[in-house]
């Protein structure tokens, strides 16, 4: 059963069990409401200081988290579990339903709405409500990603680079949790107002992922967003067994990248029609040709070729075929060894 909620006090954070709600957050200009999906799962078998929480559909066009959060939103047991566990399917649930980057509602992206702001708009209240009601609950965040129509990545965790030694050690070590072929450190200077951002800034052990792209849903990328956050959770004790290995025996581990300063994003340098010619997770070389892009205003004019400033591992590619001048055409990050992380 789920239980429709107005008022954010009526949620019940503590008592054993599992519990489904609706969370009501007001339209503006219209009667109505926005129903943000969360459901709150307390183990019966007794506490655990490292709750998790989780959230899928901050971007409403990337699936693979929507999915995966929603299935451990069904499969959860709370007799088997201690401790407890926040999940939040469809954070920006407006924009899931629009199938949107962005809101309808306000034009707000969920994921540079952070800290909030309980007057804002809808997204902002939304965001000030994790941040004041469900970032106080765990101590370790998860927040899944795909590429949408924005970029196309090889199935990655990430996170931030982190000054704080311990807390980088730690979520470095849970990053290998969701056994992806690449873990991807990428610039907190990209954007502001990131959900990640703030669960770092107070602390917590802060997740991302990339795990799909193009609007479609990776069956792969499913897989590991929901295994990874199992192994997360027996990770920390909140479920009994041992971590699992996710992709087939003999495969390598994972491999630590790092695209930690703005200059490792390449600017389309106009507009025009991309074909690229290396495989995303591919390794390359400095000046190697990464794609051409074409002018069809000329269409006898040889292509512009894209070639890569530096060498290391092509971890993200814009993925339509017609970036616009600007717009983020590759991303090629070094690798690093996992020994730096302290992990």
């Amino acid at each position: 059963m789920t239980t429709l909620i107005h008022d954010p006090a009526q949620i019940d954070f503590d008592q054993p069990g599992r519990r489904h709600y609706q969370v009501a957050f007001h339209l503006d200009g219209a009667w109505g409401y926005s129903l943000v999906p969360l459901t709150v799962i307390n183990g019966r078998r007794g506490p655990n200081r490292n709750g998790v929480i989780c959230f899928g559909g901050t971007h409403g066009n990337e699936y693979e988290g929507q999915i995966a959060v929603k299935r451990l939103c069904a499969d959860l047991d709370a007799e088997r579990m201690t401790g407890h566990v926040i999940l939040m399917p469809r954070l920006s649930e407006s924009a899931c339903t629009a199938n949107s980057r962005t809101s309808p509602l306000d034009g707000v992206n969920m994921n540079r709405a952070f800290p909030g702001n309980p007057r804002g708009t809808i997204s902002s209240r939304i965001a000030h409500f994790v941040k004041t009601r469900i970032f106080p609950r765990g101590r370790v965040v998860i927040d899944l990603h795909s590429g949408g129509k924005e970029g196309a990545f090889p199935i990655c965790t990430s996170f931030h680079p982190i000054p704080d030694a311990a807390q980088r050690a730690e979520i470095a070590a849970v990053s290998r949790l969701f056994d992806t072929p690449f873990v991807f450190i990428y610039a907190s200077t990209m954007a502001s107002g990131l959900l990640t951002d703030e669960a770092e800034a107070e602390g917590k052990i802060t997740l991302g992922g990339e795990f799909g792209g193009g609007e479609t849903t990776s069956r792969h990328g499913v897989r590991h967003a929901y295994e990874g956050t199992l192994n997360v959770l027996r990770h920390y004790g909140l479920l009994e067994g041992a971590v699992e290995p996710i992709r087939p025996a003999g495969s390598p581990p994972p491999r630590l990248v790092k695209a930690d300063q703005l200059d490792y994003y390449q600017p389309c340098p106009r507009d025009g029609v991309w074909e690229p010619v290396v495989d995303l997770g591919a390794a390359v070389e400095q000046g190697q040709l990464i794609g051409r892009l074409h002018d069809f205003s000329d269409h006898g004019a040889p292509p512009l070729e894209i070639r890569a400033v530096r060498g290391g591992f092509l971890i993200m590619m814009h993925l339509s075929a017609r970036p616009l001048k600007g717009q983020t055409v590759y991303v090629v990050a070094e690798e690093v060894a996992w020994e730096e992380m302290g992990a």
